[in-house]
């Protein structure tokens, strides 16, 4: 009884057998020059019955030997790859340029292994925190083993567009879109380290097709519309209160660098009511987002 769940055994490349396509070029125009040449005699000579029944054997022979040649040229371009299959087995990839030759009744099926770049789809992802956000990917790929891509995997251009839409949602669902803290890695705010992250999930999924990502970024990263009001709402929300919050730090440091220095100089001496009244002045004027009108106090600083 035969295990349904056994593992798919992985094809792996290896080179394969031929041989260039020029030589055997040369030797098929000789052939048919021969050929024809010998057609030609025979036509103008007077031959016994014999001598045409060897004929016609040597020159079906010719004529098979032509076809056989001329079957089994094949031309590969730069950064390009041909699968030699035997009857449905693999038989090797050859990768020499320029014009090759093997058996005709040997299989031959070309593939790229030139880089390519692709843009994905945008597709709505829950961040870490499970704010819907949108987001697509750029991914520049290529074939470094054509046995996977070819045999291991139905078709390896879908299965690449697939897997990218995969990896964008494992990686969108692993960060936080966004951290005002600072305190931790985020998708808008830290795009090397998870471009890098992005690219390992990619070279994960895509090594059973044979296949590695050489560059891969986000192209867009957005908050979903549903949320993305009032994502920016809190946005702005935040950022106030951090200003705020510095400019208060700022204000109570210039209040006490003042008491301090009038206190040291001897400027003058106040006491803690006179004080608390300095400091509510500083502070309204330090803090105030509109210009302060000053007051002239011609009297006594205790009236």
């Amino acid at each position: 009884m035969t295990d349904s769940h056994a593992p798919m055994t992985a094809s792996v490349e290896r080179r394969a057998w031929s041989t260039s396509g020029y030589l055997i070029f040369v030797a098929f125009l000789a052939l048919l020059a021969l050929t024809v040449w010998r057609i030609i005699s025979f036509v103008g000579s007077n031959p016994e019955d014999s001598a045409v029944f060897g004929f016609l054997v040597s020159t079906g022979l010719s004529m098979v030997a032509l076809v056989v040649l001329a079957s089994g040229f094949y031309m590969i371009q730069p950064n390009q790859a041909a699968a030699i299959t035997l009857f449905g087995s693999y038989r090797g990839t050859d990768r020499a340029t320029g014009l090759r030759w093997v058996w005709p009744w040997m299989g031959k099926t070309k593939i790229s292994v030139r880089a390519n770049n692709l843009v994905s789809d945008k597709i709505k992802v829950n961040d870490l925190r499970g704010n819907p956000i949108e987001m697509a990917a750029q991914v520049v790929w290529r074939v470094t083993d054509t046995a996977q891509a070819l045999y291991d995997v139905d078709d390896y251009k879908a299965f690449v567009m697939v897997q990218i839409e995969a990896a964008v949602r494992t990686i969108g669902s692993r960060y936080p879109y966004d951290d005002f803290t600072h305190s931790e890695i985020t998708l808008r705010g830290n795009h090397d380290e998870v471009g890098v992250e992005l690219r390992k999930e990619l070279i994960a999924r895509l090594t059973m097709a044979g296949i590695t990502v050489d560059e891969c970024g986000f192209t867009h990263l957005a908050y979903a519309q549903e949320i993305a009001g009032a994502m920016l709402r809190r946005q702005q929300a935040e950022a106030v209160v951090a200003a705020r919050k510095t400019l208060v730090e700022g204000a109570v440091g210039m209040v006490e660098m003042a008491l301090a220095m009038l206190s040291e100089k001897g400027v003058v001496h106040l006491d803690d009511e006179r004080k608390a009244a300095m400091v509510s002045n500083l502070m309204v004027v330090l803090c105030g987002e509109r210009d302060t009108q000053p007051v002239v106090n011609t009297g006594s600083l205790y009236q």
